[in-house]
């Protein structure tokens, strides 16, 4: 086969009408073209996203939160425009689509209400922002940061390094506990109870010493130590402290709890265990019967 001959066959091969769409034929090059354009757009939306997007968000100061959303935003337009773009590019009228529209239509109406309700709930997570990439949220009681908002779903990086796929519908639908939803700060309670032979003045004083000399909790809102109840055997204070983090919750608390225990144990402040008093009364003396004698 000549070099004319093979030239000749591929011309052919690539203009072989697979089939027509609207009185718009439809061949291999028009196919191979039309996802040609789709691809390009892909790259074309990630370089806009991690150069030119990247930069311009560093540069004005947005939250990560806040860059992620414009960044999706900016993705899913250039995909629309460009899927308009390659249509018209490619010879298909988008009237000669209308039909593929309609049973399309139909099967979300039957069977892909799931997926429809999610990407629906997708775009509104990205508008409303009820929660955003990086932000500390509870899902059934796992707690995690925000790590992507798709398009179906929502991934979830759980503390221990686990990731959670929870679809977007869940978060509209549903309560959501949002740790960071516009101010990171997060008060902590610390309950605890102290014997009655303590002084109260001092235990309030080490609680509100040991919250004061912690780094990581704020001195406004100030701490506060109060005395909530009188117990069976104990006062039952709460430390109240407030920390500008909520991903440090954890490592804070049980730094403040290691801190009131050695407070106590220097100041002489006991902690007691729950007991109780057991009296034992002697039983009465009980009179003694003599057995009657048997008859001889």
């Amino acid at each position: 086969m000549t070099t004319a001959e093979f030239l000749a066959f591929l011309d052919k091969m690539f203009h072989y009408q697979l089939f027509e769409l609207n009185q718009t034929p439809v061949t291999l090059l028009t196919l191979s073209l039309f996802f040609i354009l789709l691809l390009s757009l892909l790259l074309f939306s990630r370089f806009i996203q991690r150069t030119i997007l990247k930069k311009t968000f560093a540069y004005l100061n947005l939250d990560p939160g806040t860059s992620y959303t414009f960044s999706r935003i900016i993705h899913y337009l250039i995909l629309v425009i460009g899927l308009t773009i390659a249509f018209q590019f490619v010879g298909i009228d988008f009237s000669g689509l209308a039909v593929i529209f309609g049973f399309l239509s139909v099967g979300i109406g039957f069977g892909l209400q799931n997926i429809t309700s999610n990407f629906i709930a997708g775009l509104i997570l990205l508008v409303e922002r009820p929660i955003q990439v990086g932000d500390r949220v509870t899902v059934n009681d796992i707690n995690g940061d925000v790590q992507e908002i798709n398009i179906r779903s929502t991934t979830i990086r759980s503390e221990r390094n686990i990731s959670i796929i929870v679809p977007n519908s869940d978060f509209v639908s549903s309560s959501v506990l949002n740790w960071s939803h516009y101010d990171q700060r997060v008060r902590m309670e610390i309950d605890v109870g102290v014997s009655y032979n303590s002084d109260l003045q001092t235990v309030l004083r080490c609680l509100k010493e040991v919250a004061i000399e912690n780094k990581e909790v704020l001195t406004s809102p100030e701490p506060e130590a109060l005395l909530l109840s009188f117990g069976d055997s104990s006062w039952n204070l709460q430390l109240r402290a407030w920390i500008p983090n909520p991903k440090r919750y954890r490592n804070v608390l049980s730094d403040l709890k290691c801190a009131i225990v050695e407070s106590f144990r220097k100041n002489g402040v006991e902690i007691p265990f729950p007991q109780r008093d057991l009296h034992i009364r002697s039983s009465l003396p009980i009179p003694v019967v003599d057995a009657p004698a048997k008859a001889s």
